[in-house]
């Protein structure tokens, strides 16, 4: 999962970009870079790390230009490494490029095997790259050359391509993932999230339609719509955990559709016992609220988060993922010694995150825990764009309902039913393959690699 930002047309395009990727930082914490376009050519900054790392005055005072992209990144193809933070910048025939991506081509490994049969030399390893070298093949206008490229690729893309004279973006066809259109000013924003928007002061135009590509150039707006729109395929994850909730996604808030995920939770789990709600923060807190709103049972903010520990779900690595999971959330012993608990989390990928906090909540003196997800088990890896690509990570691939809840050492645990998740996030047109194992498009090489573990 990436977060991409775009502005046109502003005096402090650079400044904007970077307070946009801020606002987005929740979607990606390895890289962030910005790319501006200034006197005919493109200006790049690029570095390892979060934002405020990345970026101080003197980097943004280098980045002059009334246009910029931006892109904070977590590596779902393509190694944790400056060579893979974008937006990636190249020369080609189209003259200077500039790439952000949102997404996972999944016949990525394909094109480039094929691109590279026939000379091209790639300089990432990032899935991204093959846009660019398929741009430097074709001729025509940059917005037709990206139509055409855009045709051989599979899996979920929202893209943002800056060349001197026009930012443009692009989502493909299934809409996997948000993307937005704004307005400030006289100027266009594009972003993953309105949250981006909001934080600039900037207006919601619209959601970018699946399929579509905007042109931007010269203070006007261009839609093309050059492809076939199948049945949508929204990730339904964004709701359940990715987006914040402060952000209006597939044309809903996520904080809402939340709170409407813990109060159906609460009525399939009608009848259970317990002194508190608790909720796994932050993702779980919307959640925990509506179980309490249905159950009647108190809300209590007895798992105390300390911010200064980035997301863990979204750390490169398991090792960190644990170690970031021990300082991030501290049980509050005095509001759980003897007390029965209804745990609240959004859901549960590998388990071992779970498992830790349900240890230490024991150690703190919970007679009874009683976990509630607020989305189904996660039983098949994501291939666009979520980082679970073995099943054999999965917990609930491999371990029955009864060996979860003895793994997790509590007392009960309840999933909520697809049926009532996508009834809570808007009913039809969501992908929920991490769900089912039934995936909207051709996976190609990355569902071989998740079966052999390559």
């Amino acid at each position: 999962m990436c977060g991409i930002f775009g502005i046109a047309d502003h005096a402090e395009a650079a400044d904007l970009a970077y307070l946009g990727l801020f606002a987005l930082q929740h979607r990606g914490q390895e890289s962030a870079g910005i790319v501006t376009s200034h006197e005919g050519g493109l200006l790049s900054h690029a570095g390892m790390g979060l934002v405020a790392e990345v970026f101080n005055r003197q980097a943004l005072a280098c980045l002059p230009g009334r246009t910029a992209v931006g892109h904070v990144r977590y590596s779902t193809t393509g190694a944790s490494h400056i060579k893979n933070a974008q937006p990636l910048t190249f020369n080609c025939s189209h003259g200077p490029v500039a790439i952000a991506h949102n997404g996972n081509l999944t016949n990525a490994l394909e094109v480039r095997g094929r691109l590279e049969r026939q000379g091209a030399i790639f300089q990432s390893s990032t899935d991204s790259e093959a846009i660019v070298h398929l741009l430097a093949r074709s001729s025509g206008s940059i917005e037709e050359v990206l139509v055409e490229a855009l045709k051989t690729l599979e899996g979920s893309y929202c893209l943002l391509l800056l060349t001197p004279g026009k930012l443009i973006a692009a989502r493909d066809p299934h809409g996997f993932r948000p993307l937005v259109l704004g307005r400030l000013n006289g100027s266009y924003v594009v972003a993953s999230e309105t949250t981006a928007l909001n934080l600039v002061k900037a207006e919601t135009v619209r959601e970018i339609e699946p399929g579509e590509v905007v042109v931007i150039s010269a203070g006007t707006v261009r839609s093309l719509k050059p492809f076939k729109t199948p049945e949508p395929a929204r990730c339904v994850f964004e709701h359940v955990y990715f987006a914040r909730p402060d952000s209006k996604v597939f044309g809903r808030n996520v904080q809402s559709v939340r709170r409407e995920l813990g109060r159906a939770l609460a009525r399939e789990m009608a009848g259970v016992e317990a002194d508190m709600v608790v909720p796994v923060p932050d993702s779980g807190v919307p959640a925990a609220l509506g179980f309490s709103d249905v159950s009647g049972i108190p809300f209590e903010m007895a798992l105390v988060r300390s911010h200064y520990v980035s997301r863990t779900f979204i750390r490169p690595t398991q090792e960190l993922r644990e170690v970031a999971a021990q300082l991030k959330l501290a049980p509050v012993p005095e509001a759980l010694s003897g007390r029965r608990i209804v745990l609240v989390d959004d859901s549960i990928v590998r388990g071992t995150t779970s498992r830790k906090i349900t240890r230490s909540l024991r150690d703190a003196g919970a007679k009874e825990i009683h976990m509630a997800i607020s989305s189904p088990p996660i039983t098949a890896p994501c291939y666009y764009g979520i980082d679970t690509p073995r099943a054999g990570e999965l917990i609930a691939n491999r371990r029955s309902l009864s060996e979860i809840k003895k793994y997790l050492d509590v007392d009960s645990i309840h999933y909520l039913s697809r049926e009532a998740m996508l009834a809570a996030a808007g009913g039809t047109g969501f992908c929920s393959a991490c769900f089912t194992g039934r995936y909207p498009t051709p996976t190609g090489d990355y569902e071989k690699a998740s079966r052999t573990g390559g």
